[in-house]
């Protein structure tokens, strides 16, 4: 099951208290303090496990935490240090402050750890309070509490080109025809209800990940539908692909108007990103590619491309793969 947020709880490890103990050996008297430090606590450690694509994992359980260190001991035995506790979560995860929504934390990038939280640093045993007026000091120090914390998890998918279009356009067509994606394809709408990745061979040295998102409707980034589970993927995609339906009774250029308009509403950056356009479906009906064209011109915006496809008979799909990676690549050149 695709699972893309949940909330828990973390707490790192408390210090161990240190020891109040005196020498006791035979031929020794007044033997002095020996009580030893006590262990630090675990912390709490975050990393990304690149094997990991969803946070069902965290489905069930709430409560997360690092071990306790151990209690000083008698002579001068520190006490051993709680072990850390390691979460992993898939790239692409965004840890939150639960209460405020501030951002703590935002893996990226593969190779990401951070320590989250540091355990409770140990005690001192009375070993450690000897001095020349106290010689026998009877009192340690105990441990300093570890730290919790309720924080909140939430996965935005991390691909190349990001599908955009109304439920039942062909997206999931269209992926599973051009990637190693296997999506469930049907004749109704929303028959998508998460995402789904997949990796598109260009050549023998070249590849793009794709995502699949959900269909948007009207009033998506207002929250209606499930319009901001959806829309949040797409956020982290560097080129968007609109999926227009040529068969469609809404005509083709409302229909970019209107998704145009909720991912501007949801996110002003995405207004900006790069993007191309395929019309979907033209063997159902050859689409008319001028009051597109014009529309485009109209709102000043200028897409790498826009081209006719089917992903049932294949037309265009090749031609839509050398188009996008032509589009990322001239993208990158511009970044670098």
């Amino acid at each position: 099951m695709f699972v893309d947020s949940a909330d828990i709880f973390v707490s790192s490890g408390n210090g161990g208290a240190g020891a109040v103990s005196f020498l006791r050996e035979k031929f020794v008297i007044q033997g002095g303090p020996d009580g030893g430090d006590g262990g630090k606590g675990g912390d709490v450690i975050i990393e990304v496990d690149s094997n990991a694509h969803t946070l069902a994992n965290f489905r069930g359980k709430k409560h997360y935490k690092a071990q306790n260190g151990a209690n000083g001991a008698p002579k001068h035995c520190t006490g051993k240090s709680g072990e850390n506790l390691i979460i992993k979560v898939p790239l692409g995860t965004q840890i939150l402050d639960f209460e405020s929504g501030v951002v703590l934390a935002d893996f990226s990038e593969d190779t990401m750890r951070i320590k989250l939280l540091e355990g409770g640093k140990g005690g001192l045993g009375n070993a450690r309070f000897k001095t020349a007026r106290n010689q026998a000091p009877t009192h340690a120090q105990k441990g300093i509490a570890g730290k919790n914390l309720h924080i909140r998890l939430e996965l935005k998918l991390i691909a190349d080109v990001g599908l955009v279009g109304y439920p039942n356009v062909g997206k999931s067509t269209l992926i599973s025809t051009l990637s190693n994606a296997k999506p469930e394809i049907a004749d109704y709408e929303f028959t998508t209800l998460t995402p789904h990745l997949g990796v598109v061979e260009v050549d023998e040295l070249h590849s793009f990940v794709m995502a699949d998102i959900p269909g948007i409707i009207e009033g998506a980034s207002e929250g209606r539908g499930l319009g901001l589970k959806f829309l949040k993927h797409i956020e982290r995609t560097k080129f968007l692909l609109f999926v227009l339906d040529s068969a469609r009774d809404m005509d083709i250029c409302t229909q970019f108007e209107n998704l145009a308009k909720e991912l501007g509403n949801f996110s002003p950056t995405l207004s900006g990103r790069d993007f191309g356009i395929v019309l979907s479906k033209c063997d159902v009906q050859a689409p008319t590619l001028d009051s597109l064209r014009a529309l485009c011109a109209a709102r000043a915006c200028k897409p790498h491309f826009i081209l006719p496809i089917s992903a049932v008979t294949h037309q265009g799909t090749r031609e839509l793969v050398f188009a996008l990676f032509s589009a990322m690549s001239a993208q990158s050149a511009l970044q670098s």
